[in-house]
């Protein structure tokens, strides 16, 4: 399976769309070549409409208070912001022209159908719908790998949604560390909740990015983060209902580049020094001869000492020569070789 084997790797990038379309299917499928150009590993659209999310009304409670999309009610929002159903399956023929993976975030139950249509290789849940039960089920019988981002969510909620997920035949549930406020501030993120999500549902964790700033996303690969999903626009973009929080043109690059750094310091999963250091060893302390030994002359604090360089024996064997007799004649400035140690039968 794609997704599998590309978590073998550094973590999983997928790029996400959303609404910086704009409404315009040209800038959509341009989106999808700026992810594949500058180094995600799957683009991701959202699939609904306004009538599958919400209804059309101007009550007070579906009017937007606050944020970036403050004013707008919810449908006059959905509507803009949506990506047509009709432009999908164009969409995900581009994403396989291109040699990208595409999948997307359905909102409902139709749009899991047609996305099951178009074969998409596996789904996510967005933050604001892990509470709609009826959907998980649904996206969990086809049987695929599910993203599930639990913004906002207590564990309680996650519990529900991490076993309905299990008992309807999800195979791999994948679940998303992700902070529901936009733009994401350094003061919004705990990333020790990674672990604790790894430790208790025993599966792969990883981060959705709502922050401006590249260290947040570093800091949640060193906590753990498996899989990183971050919105994207286009180079030189002004205009888009995720801008504020979305990677532009080359910044994407920059951004992938950081997952790779990022991977690639935290190393193995074994204690490990590089052989770079081997230089670096000749700076160590070892053990000289500070004065002219001869052969029989015991070795005292006053004709060997523990120096720089480190071309000698080890200063843990200082203390086992003291009194000791040398077998052969040594001069001042000389290393004491290893196999000084053979001879007198020092051994640790």
């Amino acid at each position: 399976m794609i997704f599998k084997n590309s978590l073998n790797r550094n973590p999983f990038f997928i790029a996400e769309i959303s609404a910086n379309h704009n409404g315009s299917l040209k800038k959509a499928k341009k989106l999808i070549e700026a992810a594949k150009k500058y180094g995600a590993d799957a683009v991701k659209l959202q699939s609904y409409t306004p009538s599958t999310i919400t209804i059309k009304s101007k009550r007070i409670e579906f009017l937007i208070k606050k944020g970036l999309w403050k004013g707008k009610t919810l449908w006059d929002l959905y509507k803009k912001a949506q990506t047509p159903f009709e432009w999908h399956k164009e969409l995900f023929d581009y994403a396989k022209k291109l040699k990208i993976t595409c999948f997307s975030t359905p909102f409902d139950e139709s749009a899991v159908d047609l996305l099951e249509s178009l074969n998409c290789p596996f789904y996510k849940v967005a933050s604001f719908e892990m509470n709609h039960i009826p959907l998980i089920k649904k996206i969990a019988q086809t049987k695929k790998p599910i993203i599930i981002s639990t913004g906002m969510a207590n564990l309680k909620e996650i519990d529900v949604a991490y076993k309905t997920a299990k008992k309807n035949g999800a195979k791999e549930i994948i679940l998303l560390y992700c902070v529901s406020n936009y733009p994401s501030k350094i003061s919004d993120f705990n990333f020790n909740n990674i672990k604790i999500l790894k430790e208790r549902y025993n599966c792969k964790v990883g981060f959705s990015d709502h922050s401006i700033d590249n260290k947040v996303v570093a800091a949640a690969i060193a906590a753990g983060a498996e899989v990183i999903e971050k919105h994207i626009a286009l180079e030189g973009q002004k205009e888009g209902f995720d801008l504020a929080f979305s990677l532009k043109g080359k910044e994407i690059k920059e951004y992938a580049q950081v997952i790779k750094e990022t991977s690639l310091m935290l190393g193995k999963k074994y204690f490990f020094r590089n052989k770079s250091e081997n230089q670096s060893l000749q700076f160590r302390r070892s053990i000289y001869a500070v004065s002219d030994i001869k052969k029989g002359e015991k070795f005292t604090k006053e004709n060997i000492r523990v120096i720089r360089p480190g071309f000698g024996i080890q200063p843990v064997y200082f203390e086992k020569l003291l009194n000791k007799k040398s077998p052969y004649n040594i001069k001042r400035e000389g290393p004491l070789k290893k196999s000084l140690l053979k001879k007198l039968r020092i051994f640790i």
